[in-house]
């Protein structure tokens, strides 16, 4: 997983238990077999498979929990994006939490609660989390960051609102006529919807492992969330005259000795008190963990040493900011050539992607002839929210970012194209390559207004925004398909979503990052910012502007980002031992103590997966998912009381205030 990427690494569990057998046995994937005619393959699926006429599905009670985890989870995504760069996938995490909510609800207030959620209800609320803590924040982390260190200044509040709406929107509405297409017809894939199904299935089948699950997450987000609060705040505490002390964890333990005369601190190498960067590198993977680690030695150890003998990194100013000023660029090449090359690898992909257009708007035969057309979302709605949203984005491009109206009307018709192939790539390899995508777009307007920062960051986050909504719903939609949900009612759920997540992300965003500042720094390394940055400004301005040391590492760092692919390609059996190209970029620019922090969770995961496989492939995501939940929204919860001034933490605290006397 690469910045701007999400991937939900889940293993698919078998189901358990054998309560609810009509819907929990039967949902089968049914796959399109070649000969068979696309119109019987649906027939088939709407009569073995569909349950959404048969049990509630789009209901407030699902919506109201889907906004609120959503919303939530918003932040969650909002910290750690400006920590890595990266948005990690909330569906299965929203729906483990919306199960364990919706029991315990139902325990202590009976009379209130009197039903458990249906399967298909849970399905609704995933979409609606979805598109609240993933789809609404997608480019605040990336373009929008980027700009604020560009300009130095914010976006306005209604400006960032309307945005934020209109990308999102433009997204969902795109997707609709690809669903038919890749989802009915095609059969893709879409790993992370099979995985969330999946989940739900296991909650659902009633049995011991989906308690345990719930029970695990839980435990975990209290450690994570006490991690936080004795970190960022800390805990003084007086029980009458028998205890008065105060609870505290440093932020960071740095590592003793120097470097060129330099602390080892100072070059980054110390360890970050966190559970949350761990937890990461236990969903990332192994590989791009120890990619991470071997990268930021090499950067950290070797290069940014010598390069501050050439003056490319100011000694008297040293530490993390500093660097990565040159790191950066370097950084940024291997990631960027690395994508776009392994893009141009699936030019497969892309012909099928093309090639499936004229297949996506193809007529159907009448209702009649047509069982799915009063489920499915109808074109009417693609073509007048497509409109509605591209006109929206388009004019935000030209009034608040002085974007003329014909580079709009191009960015939107490219993000269309783009988002098709964005999508088909997610259905085939679970990895949605919105870095790619909106590099694509970079270049491109780099061409056609190639002095323009703005509009070439602009236009670029309408492509990442929307591609990255597109691939979203359509994994969802895939869960849905599998456990017969209505996809209309499916895709109004993921609608509404986008309204939850920007009624809580464009506030925080603001509080959490109150100008440029803030970006680069130790607490908010904004990893994916810096790179849309700096190709915009390489865009703008020309390598010539840039020291020779950072020229000479963007020049190497683009080779090296090429290299490494053909290596794996050269060598297939032997790709575990060939670094992530995207792990060693990211290592250059974000601080050495996050990527070890990511290395020793991908170490955890792995030598659990080697002794203990089936708690292994149990426990790993709800742990990891439950640690970075609990730890991200109470250090997002104390950001925002900090920099707010508001009784936020005090109004958390006081009930525990209330039994311990805490002061």
């Amino acid at each position: 997983m690469s910045n701007d990427e999400k991937r939900d690494d889940l293993p698919l569990e078998e189901m358990q238990g054998e309560e609810e057998v009509e819907l929990l046995d039967e949902p089968k994937e049914t796959p399109h077999v070649a000969g068979v005619n696309p119109e019987e393959a649906e027939l088939k699926w709407y009569r073995t498979v569909y349950q959404g006429d048969s049990m509630p599905q789009l209901t407030l009670r699902a919506v109201i929990m889907g906004a609120f985890l959503g919303g939530f989870m918003s932040l969650s995504n909002l910290y750690i994006g400006l920590k890595t760069g990266w948005g990690l996938g909330v569906a299965i995490t929203a729906c483990i939490l919306s199960f364990t909510i919706w029991k315990t609800l139902r325990t202590l207030l009976p009379f209130l609660f009197k039903t458990d959620m249906s399967i298909l209800e849970n399905n609704c609320m995933q979409s609606t989390a979805s598109a609240a803590g993933y789809s609404t924040g997608g480019t605040m982390v990336s373009a929008i960051s980027a700009y604020l260190i560009i300009t130095g200044a914010h976006m306005s509040w209604t400006v960032l609102t309307l945005w934020t709406i209109f990308l999102a929107m433009l997204g969902v509405f795109i997707a609709i006529p690809m669903k038919r297409q890749m989802i009915n017809i095609e059969q893709l894939k879409f790993p992370s919807g099979i995985a969330a199904a999946e989940t739900l299935k296991s909650l659902h089948a009633k049995g011991q492992e989906a308690s345990d699950k719930a029970r695990a997450m839980g435990l975990a987000g209290l450690f994570g969330a006490a991690i936080a609060l004795l970190r960022d705040k800390g805990v003084s505490l007086r029980i009458k005259d028998l205890l008065d002390f105060k609870l505290s964890l440093p932020g960071m333990l740095p590592f003793n000795g120097t470097l060129k005369g330099q602390p080892l601190e100072k070059w980054t190498f110390s360890f970050e008190v966190s559970a949350l960067m761990v937890a990461a590198g236990a969903i990332i993977g192994w590989k791009i963990s120890w990619s991470l680690l071997l990268g930021a030695t090499i950067n950290y150890g070797i290069l940014a040493p010598w390069v501050s003998g050439m003056g490319a990194i100011d000694l008297s100013k040293l530490g993390y900011r500093a660097i990565v000023q040159w790191s950066t660029w370097a950084g940024a090449a291997i990631m960027v050539t690395s994508g776009l090359f392994m893009f141009a690898l699936q030019w497969k992909t892309v012909l099928r992607a093309f090639g499936g257009v004229t297949n996506i708007f193809h007529k159907r035969p009448d209702t009649a002839a047509d069982p799915l057309a009063h489920i499915e979302v109808p074109a009417s709605w693609f073509l007048t929210g497509t409109a509605f949203a591209g006109l929206g984005c388009i004019m935000v491009l030209h009034y608040a970012f002085q974007t003329s109206w014909w580079m709009g009307l191009v960015a939107v018709v490219l993000t269309f194209f783009l988002a098709i192939v964005a999508a088909r790539a997610t259905g085939e390899s679970d990895i949605t390559p919105i870095g790619a995508m909106g590099k694509i777009t970079q270049l491109t307007f780099g061409m056609l207004a190639p002095s323009n920062m703005t509009t070439n960051l602009m236009t670029a986050s309408v492509t990442a925004g929307a591609a990255g909504s597109t691939a979203d719903l359509l994994t969802d939609l895939k869960s849905g398909y599998l456990l017969g949900a209505n996809p209309r009612q499916q895709f109004l759920a993921q609608f509404f979503g986008i309204f939850a997540g920007t009624l809580i992300v464009v506030p925080a965003f603001y509080i959490l990052v109150p100008n440029a500042a803030s970006l680069g720094s130790d607490q908010w390394p904004a990893p994916s910012a810096q790179v849309w940055a700096a190709v915009a400004k390489l865009l703008s301005n020309g390598i010539h502007s840039l020291h020779p040391a950072a020229r000479n590492g963007m020049l190497i760092g683009g080779l090296v980002g090429i290299f490494i692919p053909c290596l794996e390609l050269l060598f297939p059996k032997h790709r575990k031992y060939i670094p992530s190209a995207m792990g060693l970029g990211l290592s250059m620019v974000i601080p050495f103590w996050n990527s070890l922090s990511m290395f020793l969770g991908g170490l955890i995961a792995l030598v659990l997966e080697r002794k203990a496989k089936a708690t292994a492939e149990k426990y790993i995501i709800p742990v990891s998912s439950g640690i970075i939940a609990g730890e991200s929204l109470m250090g997002v919860a104390i950001a925002l009381s900090d920099a707010a001034k508001t009784g936020m933490f005090t109004a958390f605290i006081t009930p525990v205030k209330a039994f311990l006397r805490i002061r």
